[in-house]
C-alpha cells in the first residue's frame, strides 16, 4: 500500500473523501473543498499529485486499499465517499468490499467497466512513448464541452499541468487498473445511500454508461448535467457541490 497526499479540512461528523480520475490530482477537487468545508480528505491516487509512484501495473482494488489505508491512519470510521472517473471505480470498490467504511457515496462520471484491455493498453504504450503531457489536448476535449477552456484559460492551464505531472508510469499502471476493471457483478452488493452523475456531453463516460451504475445499486438516484462533459467539478462547481450536499449531504460544516 501506498501512503497516499491528501488535503485535510477539520470539522465534525462524517467526512468527505473526494477521489479523482486517472491524470488529475487533488487540486480537481478545490471547489467543492471551499463549498463544502470540512471534515474533508481531498486525496491523490498512487502516481498523482504528491502521491507516490510505485512500479506497476496496479488493480483497482490496490489503489482502494491504499485509500482504506488513509482512513485508517486519519482515525476515519466511515465516510461519504465522493469519486470521479477513476476514483469512482475506487469508490465502488470500498463501498462493494467494505461496505463499513461507507456512510455515503456520489460518483461522478464513472463506469463499471471502461472501454477495453486493448483500449487502455494502447493508452499506456502511447504515454510510455511521448509522455503524459502529450495527452493534455485530447483529454481537455474529453473534460470539457467546447469552447470551456478557450473562455477558461486559467482551468485549462491547470489541467494541461495536473496532466504533464502525472508520473508516466503511475499513468500507464492505472491503464493497466482500468483495464481489468469490472464492478458490474459487485453493483448489486452496494448498500451506501448512493448519487449517480453524468455529464450529457461526456464522450468518455457517456449518460448511458453511467446510467449502468445506477440501475445496478438498489435506490440510486441518477442525475444527468446539461453542457458538462467529464470533468464537472471545475466546470459547473457549485453545481456539484450542491448535489454532494443536497441529498447526502457533509454531517459537518456546509460553508
Amino acid at each position: 500500500m501506498v501512503e497516499l497526499a491528501h488535503t485535510a479540512l477539520p470539522g465534525s461528523g462524517t467526512p468527505l473523501v473526494f477521489l479523482g480520475s486517472i491524470a488529475s490530482d487533488r487540486s480537481m477537487w478545490q471547489p467543492q473543498l471551499d463549498e463544502l468545508g470540512g471534515p474533508a480528505l481531498a486525496v491523490d491516487l498512487r502516481g498523482h499529485g504528491g502521491s507516490p509512484a510505485p512500479a506497476g501495473p496496479y488493480t483497482v482494488a490496490e489503489l482502494a486499499m491504499d485509500v482504506v489505508e488513509l482512513l485508517d491512519r486519519r482515525g476515519v470510521d466511515a465516510a461519504h465517499l465522493v469519486g470521479l472517473s477513476l476514483g469512482g471505480a475506487v469508490a465502488q470498490w470500498i463501498a462493494a468490499e467494505r461496505p463499513d467504511r461507507v456512510a455515503a457515496l456520489s460518483l461522478f462520471c464513472t463506469a463499471a467497466r471502461f472501454g477495453t484491455p486493448a483500449m487502455w493498453a494502447e493508452r499506456a504504450a502511447v504515454v510510455r512513448r511521448d509522455g503524459t503531457a502529450s495527452l493534455a489536448a485530447s483529454a481537455l476535449t474529453r473534460w470539457f464541452t467546447p469552447g470551456f477552456g478557450a473562455a477558461h484559460p486559467e482551468i485549462a492551464a491547470l489541467c494541461t499541468a495536473m496532466i504533464a505531472n502525472t508520473d508516466d508510469e503511475a499513468y500507464a499502471g492505472c491503464c493497466a487498473a482500468l483495464g481489468e476493471w469490472d464492478g458490474r457483478a459487485d453493483l448489486a452488493r452496494i448498500s451506501a445511500p448512493t448519487l449517480v452523475v453524468a455529464g450529457a456531453d461526456d464522450p468518455g463516460t457517456p449518460p448511458s454508461v453511467v446510467a449502468e451504475v445506477a440501475d445496478g445499486i438498489a435506490g440510486a438516484e441518477f442525475v444527468v448535467l446539461d453542457d458538462a462533459a467529464h470533468l464537472p467539478t471545475l466546470q459547473h462547481p457549485r453545481l456539484v457541490a450542491a448535489l454532494i450536499a443536497r441529498r447526502y449531504g457533509n454531517a459537518g460544516s456546509t460553508s
